[in-house]
């Protein structure tokens, strides 16, 4: 997640702009309208304490000869008026997004002097919650770990945020790459809020262990605590693009999830189950060696594999038996990925592979070796060179 360096208004083209999205935007973002001549345009006044000398004049649609103006002056209107409003309306109009808004009640006596604190934490607590929900669109599982992380957290780096309002938290996720996942995280949000009224209500766990078909996983919850912990309760609402409406299966105006610290219990048991009860994962994986030890110059050791295929992480952990370890060794000397089998475990996230057996090295041609090479060169880690000289002695 970022803020958006370039002012949104000077990327706007007036004659692109739909005054009916315009006009969406500006109700949702708290603005009135307050009069202007029926079916031609309407006069619309920012929310307080901002009204004093701001308005804008709105066409209905772009039909008439002074539409392309008045949508012009609208736009610096928005780009000059200090409501925070206006900012978010004019990142709604750059770039089509659904917009999801956090909010924390923190407890007034705290809450001077952990502002800057809860605010860091509001945006942890969010930026976890859309990870979730990236990590939904890409499998149904209890608890992901390290699996798929790097893809969703890749697929962050186009949300935007919007201007700090006190407690409150709005971030713009673009429809084009993003709606997936926002729907994903409300659909896991209301069956996660079910889920919990179903523990509190008979103290049985069945309804988290269903709600993993629709999104819910250990990262939601754990991003949900966050988000709770400290506070009177916590509120999260998503509005859909104007441009863009809602996707199939959902209302045109989804109704907030609100969450409390009597919740908390519930949403902890319901993510250590969820780790608990992930299996493991048998898998064949190639990848290339970045990290080789072992405590004595023989016997087994510890190999680090950067995965190129076979596992949806980025790095494993793994120990190899005197031979396996030895042929390691020699493809990392000879710039060859290997391949490996064993088991995916889930404690630690996925990040470690027991029972490792049939290491063998992977030909590739030369062109490839060198691109291997130079990629490892570059991530060389400072205990390889102890390894390095331990294969090479023996």
């Amino acid at each position: 997640m970022h803020r958006p360096t370039d002012e949104p208004a000077a990327t706007l083209n007036p004659e692109q702009v739909d005054p009916g999205v315009l006009g969406a935007l500006l109700h949702r973002h708290g603005w009135r309208r307050r009069g202007g001549a029926p079916g031609r345009y309407g006069r619309w006044t920012p929310p307080d304490p901002y009204t004093a000398g701001t308005s804008l004049l709105v066409p209905e649609s772009q039909d008439f000869p002074d539409s392309a103006d008045l949508l012009a002056e609208a736009l610096t209107g928005l780009a000059r008026c200090a409501a925070p409003s206006a900012r978010e309306v004019l990142i709604g109009l750059t770039l089509p997004s659904d917009e999801i808004r956090w909010w924390r009640e923190v407890p007034e006596a705290a809450a001077p002097a952990a502002s800057w604190g809860a605010r860091e934490r509001l945006r942890a607590a969010a930026r976890a919650m859309l990870l979730a929900g990236a990590l939904a669109t890409r499998g149904r599982v209890g608890y992901h770990g390290a699996r798929h992380r790097a893809a969703a957290e890749t697929a962050l780096d186009q949300v935007l945020l919007g201007p700090p309002t006190g407690g409150a938290l709005t971030v713009f996720v673009p429809v084009d790459g993003g709606r997936a996942a926002t729907a994903a995280l409300l659909r896991a949000l209301y069956a996660t809020r079910d889920a919990v009224d179903y523990q509190r209500a008979t103290g049985g766990m069945e309804a988290f262990d269903a709600a993993v078909r629709v999104g819910v996983s250990q990262e939601l919850t754990a991003a949900l605590v966050d988000l709770v912990r400290g506070t009177e309760g916590a509120r999260i609402a998503l509005e859909w693009a104007p441009a863009a409406g809602p996707p199939d299966g959902f209302t045109a105006r989804p109704e907030p999830v609100e969450f409390s610290p009597g919740d908390l219990p519930a949403l902890r048991a319901a993510g250590a189950r969820y780790v608990r009860e992930e299996p493991a994962v048998p898998v064949r994986v190639t990848g290339t060696v970045s990290r080789l030890r072992r405590a004595a110059p023989d016997g087994p050791g510890t190999v680090r594999l950067r995965v190129l295929a076979g596992a949806d992480v980025a790095q494993l952990r793994l120990l190899l038996d005197e031979d396996d370890y030895r042929t390691a060794g020699q493809a990392h000397l000879l710039g060859l990925p290997i391949r490996v089998s064993g088991r995916l475990e889930s404690r630690g996230g996925f990040r470690r592979l027991t029972g490792a057996s049939g290491v063998a090295p992977v030909p590739v041609d030369g062109v490839e070796r060198d691109r291997l090479a130079k990629s490892l060169q570059e991530n060389q880690d400072i205990q390889d060179i102890q390894g390095i000289q331990e294969i090479q002695e023996t």
